[in-house]
């Protein structure tokens, strides 16, 4: 089952595992490739690297002189645009360099993650190898939490017809705080190829004495041509395929994956490796628990890996979450990074937060979202060399032990939203942390051309994050009542009083208990969306033709930096004057202008000085007519503070309530997929 190599020094009689495979991509490389392997660049060591004192000094522009400025702004200017130039993919383990070529595997994808080995397992040692053929030079580095570049080992190779095999032993010193191993390699004249690169540990480490397995969850819901690529991805690789017992494929909607042209092939390549079944859409909390649910009760797997059926697939990625779980000191949730779908070499996240004040995610270590390797490449950025410990990892891909399952039960009956930061929590509760392994990662479409407080999906938010709260902190709740406020001042300040709607529903909901929350999965969704027609935000055209001419043109907003104080005493003087005023939506004749989706989406500043507008969808294909009514606003508002207040007041009465009726466990889901 699990892939073994023979040690560097031919007279020691240990034994090694392969737990990290060095891969390069054969589908989409123009897209992806800077994730494996980039051209050679002198690193570049930022001076607060070396010394973090410089971050306390302010800017002096004041004395700033004209070289000084000119200087800075060729810095600021200088494009750190990644190549990928000097080599070529020849195979899914080998590159070939050209002629003096030089290239860096210090990637996400391939440097090998030894902070987090050092952190979570018993390895001491790490072994690199790899088969090298031609005149070549062959560098091991090393980095620490902070960034700094360090040469571990340098072998010379120099053959001509033959492979010439390279090994190195290092050390896992240095790395309490974060760091990389990785290899440098560079053509001393000729063509040079490099192939099947491994990165391996001690197997006495290992920490299951038996060789582990798992199941695969996917829940779908009409994206059965995205689906249909995820089941092709994993029947492809055999590595894979030696690790897994079943793929539980969870149809929840009409368009079915199993009336897709290419299943019946598929299905029969998995054959028992492939589990099918359909049932009502329960939502992803409800697709998922599924094949948690199936797994435990089929009892062979000793992982379920929980995979999004619209994202893409690394399968080297879902190999190493499983060696490295077979490492660790404890069971861990081992989760991946999401890239954008739609720019390849974009990280959304590695590891998130939960702000317990606000009970809203936030990226952990202050790393912000959204960061190109393309541009920044993981050699020239310190902040990314820290070991990131994180509170849960998103669904798009998520390993988790069956002895966790088994300790704190499946997904909160949520539908969709919060389900993965819940069961992260209380994973974390129960002694099982997350690790967002770095060379783990899928690719998903990520948010930025989304609104969901313009969709139905604001009402799950909205209870879940509060059904979250509950459970996770049943003696002292969140800064709720202030969230509240802050979210539904924010919508009704853009003319989004359906979300309001949505929210107070929810609000009202969490009343009705956990019975309500089981019973209602199925048809909550249709609910939803019969309320959110009653609202003037909610009619969506997909012609401007559809609503008269604009009065004029509303300037574009211009965001300046500020703070969330700043942004609190700014909403509370926008609602003081929606308090104040009247203004009638009926008497609303034209718009007075129109409002992109990327000044709508997050922010009510471009509202302010405007009664009614056409609004254009986060997708591009619609636009509604939003239009300013103060009655119904200040009604919305009171009714939020009503009903968090009355939760509030309640807190520790409904906490119990929901964790004594026990909604995540393997009986009450059961009743659940029985029913429905």
């Amino acid at each position: 089952m699990v892939q073994r190599t023979s040690s560097e020094n031919t007279n020691s009689e240990q034994a090694w595992e392969t737990v990290m495979r060095v891969v390069y991509p054969i589908n989409d490389a123009e897209q992806t490739l800077p994730l494996y392997a980039i051209d050679w660049t002198r690193p570049h060591i930022a001076k607060t690297t070396l010394d973090a004192r410089i971050d306390t000094h302010c800017v002096a522009f004041g004395s700033m002189n004209q070289s000084a400025l000119q200087r800075m702004i060729r810095n600021a200017g200088s494009s750190n645009e990644v190549s990928c130039d000097e080599f070529e993919v020849t195979g899914r383990a080998s590159i070939t360099l050209k002629d003096h070529g030089h290239i860096s595997g210090c990637t996400f994808f391939n440097a090998f993650p030894a902070a987090y080995w050092r952190r979570w397992t018993g390895v001491k040692t790490v072994l690199f190898e790899a088969h090298v053929q031609g005149n070549a030079k062959i560098s091991i580095f090393r980095s620490t939490g902070r960034g700094l570049i360090y040469p571990v080992a340098e072998r010379i190779v120099k053959t001509s017809g033959s492979v010439s095999s390279v090994a190195v032993r290092i050390p896992m010193t240095g790395l309490m705080d974060g760091g990389y191993f990785w290899f440098d390699a560079e053509s001393l004249g000729g063509s040079v190829t490099i192939a099947d690169a491994t990165w391996a540990v001690p197997s006495e480490a290992r920490t299951t004495r038996h060789d582990t397995s798992m199941s695969i969850a996917i829940t779908t819901f009409n994206r059965a041509s995205y689906c249909m690529n995820q089941l092709r991805a994993i029947a492809g690789d055999h590595a894979l395929r030696e690790r897994l017992d079943t793929v539980y494929c969870t149809d929840q909607g009409d368009d079915l994956v199993k009336n897709q042209e290419g299943f019946a092939e598929i299905s029969a390549d998995l054959g028992s490796q492939l589990t099918y079944i359909q049932q009502m859409n329960l939502g992803g909390s409800g697709g998922f628990s599924r094949g948690m649910y199936e797994t435990v009760k089929a009892g062979n797997s000793d992982f379920v890996l929980l995979l999004d059926d619209d994202a893409i697939s690394e399968p080297e990625s879902i190999l190493r979450a499983i060696q490295f779980a077979d490492y660790t000191v404890r069971p861990v949730l081992v989760g991946g990074g999401m890239f954008h779908l739609d720019n390849r070499t974009m990280l959304y996240t590695q590891g998130e937060r939960i702000n317990q004040q606000r009970m809203w995610m936030q990226p952990s270590k202050g790393l912000e979202y959204n960061h190109d390797f393309s541009t920044e490449p993981l050699r020239d950025t310190p902040d990314r060399h820290q070991r990131i410990d994180e509170d849960f990892n998103g669904w798009w891909m998520c390993l988790i032990p069956i002895a966790v399952v088994e300790k704190i039960g499946l997904s909160i009956p949520g539908f969709i939203k919060f389900d993965d930061i819940e069961y992260g929590l209380r994973a974390k509760k129960a002694g099982f942390p997350t690790v967002c392994l770095p060379g783990v990662a899928v690719w998903h479409q990520a948010w930025h051309d989304k609104d969901p407080a313009r969709s139905w999906e604001e009402y799950f938010t909205e209870r879940n994050r509060w059904l979250a709260a509950l459970l996770t902190f049943p003696n002292q709740p969140p800064r709720m009542l202030v969230e509240t406020l802050y979210g539904d001042a924010s919508l009704g300040l853009r003319f989004v009083y359906s979300a309001m709607a949505l929210h107070h529903m929810a609000l009202r909901d969490i009343f009705r208990g956990p019975q309500y929350l089981m019973d209602c999965l199925p048809t909550k969704l249709n609910e939803v969306r019969e309320l959110r027609t009653k609202y003037p935000d909610a009619q969506i055209e997909d012609t401007l033709e559809a609503f008269p001419e604009p009065i004029g043109e509303i300037e574009p907003l211009k965001n300046h930096p500020t703070t969330m104080r700043k942004l609190y005493g700014s909403i509370v003087k926008l609602v003081i004057k929606s308090f104040i005023k009247n203004v009638n939506p009926d008497q609303a004749l034209r718009p007075d202008g129109s409002i992109p989706a990327r000044d709508a989406a997050w922010t009510w500043q471009a509202f302010n000085r405007v009664n009614s507008a056409l609004v254009t969808t986060a997708d591009g294909n619609g636009v509604a007519w939003l239009k300013r009514d103060n009655k119904l606003f200040r009604k919305s508002m009171l009714e939020g503070l009503r009903l968090s207040s009355r939760i509030l007041w309640n807190w520790k009465k409904l906490a119990a309530q929901y964790r004594a009726y026990d909604i995540t466990s393997m009986k009450a889901w059961s009743h659940i997929f029985i029913d429905k």
